[in-house]
């Protein structure tokens, strides 16, 4: 079931203390989601393959003094479930404990018909944007589940629920992820406290939309940032009532 979240909801220190998992997080959604988790008083385990890019951001949120964050540089295209496991003992080790996964991280691949997908575009896209949130998940799980009210959070995308011509990998690879966000939210209701949700962010200012639609004003659609409330809800205790739910972020009244 879709549920429509509007951009109400206060940003405040309720996450002081808690140690959070974002994926892609040098650009767009995943950037923002690094500043605003660390203005909410949250360790920010900042995942991406870009390095120098992670190091940046890093110093940028330490000259604002704020939570220290972990720089993970990881290659979501090679990711293992052996590395994803060893990403887990890690976080154990020097945390303790995990409070949140965002699944961030996409690569769009060519907006082309079905007939003209090459394989080596569709295996990249499908291990970027659906292995590895698998092996994430699968590895991270038994962390988040060590930890009261967790939450797990996938990301799709409109053409994730309704397929639209020439999305080609990018939709087929973000209607896996609703299917994996079900089967998950199912299988845990009963067995963990861990809350599971798919969030459609809808058209934002990133990299990303302008890839896909270049012809298309950016102006038109909203900063990442604008989009924070809605991650800040689902992370905190008060979305706890739910779990399992498609969140359609939009700002629109």
């Amino acid at each position: 079931m879709s549920q429509i979240l509007h951009a109400d909801y206060p940003i405040d220190q309720q996450l002081q203390g808690q140690i959070h998992l974002v994926t892609g997080a040098t650009r767009g959604i995943g950037e923002a989601l690094c500043w605003s988790l660390a203005r909410a008083g949250a360790t920010v385990l900042m995942l991406g393959r870009d390095e120098a890019a992670l190091e940046t951001l890093y110093d940028g949120l330490m000259a604002e003094s704020l939570p220290e964050p972990v720089i993970i540089p990881l290659d979501l295209e090679t990711l293992t479930l052996d590395a994803a496991e060893e990403l887990a003992g890690m976080i154990e080790t020097h945390f303790g404990k995990l409070n949140g996964v965002i699944h961030n991280a996409a690569l769009l691949g060519s907006r082309t018909p079905v007939a003209s997908i090459k394989s080596k575009e569709w295996e990249r896209v499908q291990r970027v944007n659906v292995d590895a949130v698998l092996y994430l998940t699968q590895g991270l799980l038994p962390l988040l589940d060590a930890t009261e009210n967790a939450t797990l959070v996938l990301t799709s995308s409109g053409v994730g629920a309704k397929a639209r011509a020439y999305w080609g990998a990018y939709a087929v690879s973000k209607f896996a992820i609703e299917g994996l966000a079900q089967l998950l939210a199912d299988e845990l209701e009963n067995t963990s406290s861990t809350r599971v949700f798919c969030i459609d962010p809808g058209a934002t200012r990133t990299s990303m939309r302008a890839a896909a639609y270049p012809g298309e004003d950016p102006m038109d659609h909203p900063e990442p940032a604008q989009l924070m409330p809605f991650y800040h809800w689902l992370l905190s205790m008060d979305s706890q009532p739910q779990r399992g739910q498609r969140i359609k972020a939009r700002l629109d009244r």
